[in-house]
Formats: C-alpha cells, structure tokens, sequence
C-alpha cells in the first residue's frame, strides 16, 4: 500500500514538473515580441504596439480641446482631466488659461520677455528658479554622470543618456514620414518640421520664424548687435560660433596652410 502511496506521488511531481515547464514555455512565447529596434521584449502584444509608437512618434489619440496629441488613451483620458478643471485665469496675449494666479504670472513672463533669476556668476537670465539652478552647474563645475565607455562626464541625466547612445550606436527614434533614425526623442522633433513646415520660433524684431531656438537666438543678435563669442587670439568678437571658429583659424599658419593646399 505505501509503495503504491509513492508511485502516486512521484506521478504527481511528474505531472506538476510538467505543467510547469509548459506554463515557462507559454511565458517565454509570451516574451517572444521583440523590438527590431532598440531589442525590448513584450509579453503583450498592445503594449508592443503603444511601444513602438516611442520610437516612430506617433501619436494617434488627439484631444478635441487643443489638438494635443498622444501614443495611447491612457494618457489622453489624464489629459482630459485639465479640460475638466476649473482654469479661472486666463492670459489675455494667447488665451491660455491657469488654475493658479501664480502660473499665470510666470506664464506672462514669457510675452514679456522678462527673466527675474540673475545668474551671480555670469550676466545671464532665467525665466524659473529651477532653471537657474540646473545653469548653476555649468559654473560649479559639477558633473556626477559618468560615462564609463570614454570617460566623458555630464551635469545633466538626460544629455548622459543621449551621449551614451553615441557608443551604442543606438537611434531609436524614427520619423513616421521618412523612416530616418535619430538618437534623441528632441532630434525627432526638430526633424519632423522639415515634414510639417512648423516653425514655432518668431522674431522678436521681425516677421521672420525659425524651427529651431538656437537658429532663432543667434537671428536676433543681428538686431541687439549682441557678439557674445570672442577670438582667445586678438579679442575680436562674433554674434555665431562658427563665424568664430573660420576667424580663429586665420590666427594659426599651419591651419591657413592647409586650407591654401586645398
């Protein structure tokens, strides 16, 4: 009776040893959706999909209010929720409007041009205190990003990440018009509007527009005569830092030399 006892209990770990290499084969084919370009694997297939919208920017979910758009409902529906709420203050330069008087006023700063944080280490200017802070780095010198392929290190998380993706060679951002790769999602961005027209970046002083905001800075020091890049060699200063670096070069013989034999 005990030897029939154990023949049952050995048939039963069979059976459970079974089940459960069956159940760690439907996971693993669960796991078997894998991302062709950054090499992420799903167990499901949708949140495959709203992943791959990550790196085509695509985003199909609008909002009726403003047009906004975004890669899944989920966040459409959070969205949704700053429709709902109650924005009694609004901006009488573009209409948007604010749960709190304070938003607004910094908001105004935008219109106004305004930038009340001085930087006390240099003559710069910033719309928020955060981001003077995040600036301060550059004149304390602090950079705890690491990057352990070349050594080079970086005050900001975000710019550590994208230099990484130098060394990976990994561009997981791809244009939905075109299919070209970049490496940042900001890249993408700003490729995009070669597709869409879109120039967000008006002259302050004209009616001239720009898609990018360093294109559309170094266009307004025409009007200021702003100059804020100099020559280490003979003091003469520039509005553009490539009309620095041409300037630069006439200072070193070997360089014009160079540029003669070509």
């Amino acid at each position: 009776m005990k030897k029939k006892h154990q023949i049952q209990d050995l048939h039963d770990a069979k059976t459970r040893e079974k089940k459960g290499q069956k159940s760690s084969q439907r996971a693993e084919a669960k796991k078997s959706i894998t991302c062709p370009l950054c090499g992420k694997s799903f167990s499901c297939n949708s949140v495959f999909i709203v992943h791959t919208r990550r790196h085509t920017g695509e985003k199909p979910f609008t909002c009726p209010q403003c047009g906004k758009s975004f890669i899944n409902k989920g966040n459409l529906s959070s969205h949704m929720q700053i429709h709902n709420e109650e924005r009694p203050f609004t901006c009488d330069e573009c209409g948007k409007s604010f749960k709190w008087p304070y938003s607004l006023r910094v908001h105004k700063l935008i219109h106004s041009g305004e930038k009340p944080f001085d930087c006390d280490q240099c003559d710069k200017k910033f719309l928020k205190e955060s981001i003077l802070k995040g600036h301060m780095k550059v004149h304390t010198k602090e950079k705890p990003y690491l990057c352990s392929d070349c050594g080079k290190t970086f005050s900001w998380l975000g710019r550590f990440k994208d230099h990484q993706k130098i060394h990976t060679g990994l561009k997981d951002y791809l244009c939905s018009d075109c299919g070209k790769a970049f490496t940042t999602a900001t890249q993408l961005k700003v490729h995009q509007r070669t597709h869409t027209g879109e120039r967000p970046y008006k002259c302050s002083y004209c009616e001239k527009r720009f898609k990018q905001m360093g294109t559309l800075q170094g266009h307004e020091r025409i009007h200021t005569g702003e100059k804020p890049y100099q020559c280490h060699q003979c003091g003469k200063r520039f509005n553009c830092f490539k009309t620095t670096q041409v300037h630069s070069k006439k200072h070193c013989p070997k360089l014009n030399g160079m540029s003669a034999q070509l």
